[in-house]
């Protein structure tokens, strides 16, 4: 038979989906998958629900609906200062990921290097090779994840086309600085390239940390296309609604991708999302205070089990270190071994490095019910002998 797609075929199944698997095999609790365990915002499924009934339900246009693209500009506006046309330079895609992808596959030509930072989200990498080009590393380590301008610059090249920015940041929980961002700014600047940056939990930043986008930064309006993710900003995962701001000469290459990749998304679901983003202060207030609460609620846990936990101040997810606990082995031996012993399910951090190897963090995710935190940690305090 003719060989398949060589890129996706070098891929085996998921670590995610792996672990998913052995959770619900075992019975455990699974805090290896980033999803709320809520329902979402009543009022904002109510206007999906609404809308369903009481609106057309075909083809909506290719770049979202008027309302929506309208309240992603406004809300660029509120929280950021950014001026958005939202005609020609805001477009609606069914999910952060495909914006990804839309973004990656418009942008990117073979030959092309793309910079990506390390740890990363897993779409990231086969896309950019999908797309013929040629991923340059930026490896980031546990616990500080702090960011070395050598090698930061290191990875930039005559080759450059585009740098992928992810702050807040999974799975490290890192929320780059303004000093962090202008050094990426100098170098895309330096190296005439572009930012795509995923943005998509900058409504959830601890500890007092501000969400900055790259694209506030000095000549950096021109050349960043900015990604948000309605299934974060109001925890309904499901929903598989995103959207791009970027400039008007990007974003319509970029939409030629989205064309034929899904095309357009839920007319009821983008709707509701544009309700949604003019919800006031207080929710995105609200929803970053509970998540930073359920992130002290499990990283306290973890320390009495016995863990090391690293710092997090954003996203969903939270990094601890298991070698206190005197485990003899690697992280995904480790995550294995809490799933079918302890009945806890982690994700081994190792597999968001494009080289594997071994390590010695789980991540796990917080965005849970209290009481399934408080059982999940329960768990490991009984299973590693600690008091809970």
């Amino acid at each position: 038979m003719q060989p398949v797609n060589e890129v996706y075929a070098s891929y085996g199944t998921t670590v995610f989906e792996v672990m998913s698997r052995l959770a619900v095999e075992h019975g455990s609790i699974n805090l290896g998958q980033g999803f709320p365990d809520g329902n979402g915002p009543a009022d904002v499924r109510r206007a999906a629900a609404e809308a369903l009934e009481d609106r057309p339900n075909q083809y909506p246009p290719m770049l979202g609906l008027p309302e929506l693209r309208q309240a992603v500009a406004a809300h660029a506006g509120r929280f950021y200062g950014l001026e958005v046309d939202w005609q020609r330079e805001v477009m609606v895609t069914s999910g952060a990921t495909e914006a990804l992808a839309s973004c990656l596959f418009g942008l990117l030509n073979p030959g092309d290097e793309a910079v990506l930072f390390e740890p990363l989200y897993d779409s990231y990498l086969p896309v950019v090779r999908r797309a013929g080009a040629t991923p340059r590393f930026v490896r980031l380590e546990p616990p500080g994840w702090e960011l070395s301008e050598a090698e930061l610059a290191a990875a930039f090249s005559e080759r450059t086309k585009l740098v992928l920015l992810n702050t807040p940041m999974n799975p490290t929980g890192k929320v780059f600085d303004r000093d962090e961002l202008a050094l990426v700014a100098d170098l895309v600047l330096r190296h005439d390239a572009y930012a795509v940056c995923d943005e998509v939990y900058e409504h959830l930043c601890f500890d007092g940390c501000r969400h900055v986008p790259l694209m506030t930064l000095p000549g950096m309006r021109e050349r960043c296309l900015r990604i948000g993710s309605a299934g974060k900003t109001f925890s309904l995962t499901g929903w598989k609604v995103g959207y791009v701001t970027a400039p008007a000469e990007l974003l319509g290459v970029v939409a030629k991708a989205h064309q034929f990749l899904t095309f357009t998304t839920p007319p009821n679901l983008q709707r509701a999302v544009a309700y949604g983003l003019g919800k006031d202060d207080a929710y995105f207030a609200d929803l970053a205070a509970d998540m930073e609460r359920k992130r002290d609620l499990l990283t306290a846990g973890l320390e009495r089990a016995g863990f090391a936990a690293a710092a997090c101040r954003g996203t969903y997810f939270v990094n601890a270190d298991f070698r206190p606990l005197g485990f003899n082995g690697d992280d995904v031996a480790f995550c294995r071994h809490i799933t079918t012993e302890a009945g806890v399910t982690a994700i081994p951090v190792s597999a968001f490095y494009h080289d594997a190897g071994t390590g010695h963090f789980a991540r796990f995710c917080f965005c849970k019910e209290d009481e399934v935190l408080a059982e999940a940690v329960a768990r490991l305090a009984r299973h590693f002998g600690a008091s809970g």
